[in-house]
């Protein structure tokens, strides 16, 4: 049976801490392996919230993925974010929808999910930051911070300097993605993020466990 989120919306604080390390899927990037099997490793190595991301998956096989983590995620509560489709996210039950600019509107898919589905959304200039005031999100997708070969249909990369100036433009939790890795992870934090998203720093490691803990200690470590 599909349950949904809790019939309240979620505090800003506690989703905040939910997107800590939030994992993008990519089933190219997983070398042979199960989505199940990388996704559960790198929840084991401290991943806070998993989006799944099918741009080329039938309807009914993104919906057979998304209750195989849903069955996977829920009783760890770690958040299952739908990327793009509303109607997926509505038949698994998952907890969140992540939206970009060529999606439904973000005003519609409000009016559709229950009020305990959070809301994300992708912002790649300054006035789209500016923009989200008025909109019903719950947090922002700044995409991409570094140019990023597992998606190459984005804007001009933000930049350390660009997300400082996201971060000082609202105070809605800040999703950094784009060529996110251990090696840059301090910096991205340091301008402003509060959420490391990351692709294939983990989908594509030899040891997504091992990679996923590294990551998570220098969240922790900030």
């Amino acid at each position: 049976m599909v349950t949904h989120a809790q019939a309240t919306p979620w505090s800003r604080e506690r989703l905040r801490e939910a997107l800590r390390l939030y994992l993008v899927t990519d089933q190219p990037s997983l070398k042979g392996r199960t989505l199940t099997d990388v996704v559960l490793a790198a929840v084991q190595g401290g991943v806070t919230c998993v989006q799944l991301r099918e741009k080329h998956a039938n309807s009914r096989d993104f919906h057979a993925l998304a209750m195989a983590l849903m069955d996977l995620l829920q009783p760890l509560q770690i958040p299952l974010i739908i990327n793009d489709r509303l109607d997926i996210a509505l038949a698994c039950g998952a907890q969140g929808v992540h939206l970009g600019q060529s999606d439904l509107p973000v005003a519609a898919a409000r009016a559709l999910l229950p009020p305990g589905v959070f809301i994300g959304w992708s912002v790649e200039t300054l006035d789209e930051v500016m923009q989200s005031a008025s909109l019903p999100v719950d947090y922002l997708g700044v995409s991409p911070v570094y140019a990023t070969p597992t998606k190459t249909d984005t804007a001009t990369p933000w930049g350390l300097d660009g997300l400082q100036r996201a971060r000082a433009a609202t105070p809605l939790p800040l999703v950094a993605i784009g060529g996110i890795h251990a090696h840059n992870a301090a910096a991205v934090l340091q301008a402003g993020a509060d959420s490391l998203a990351v692709v294939s720093a983990i989908c594509s490691a030899d040891d997504p466990r091992s990679a996923s803990q590294h990551l998570r200690d220098l969240i922790d470590a900030h």
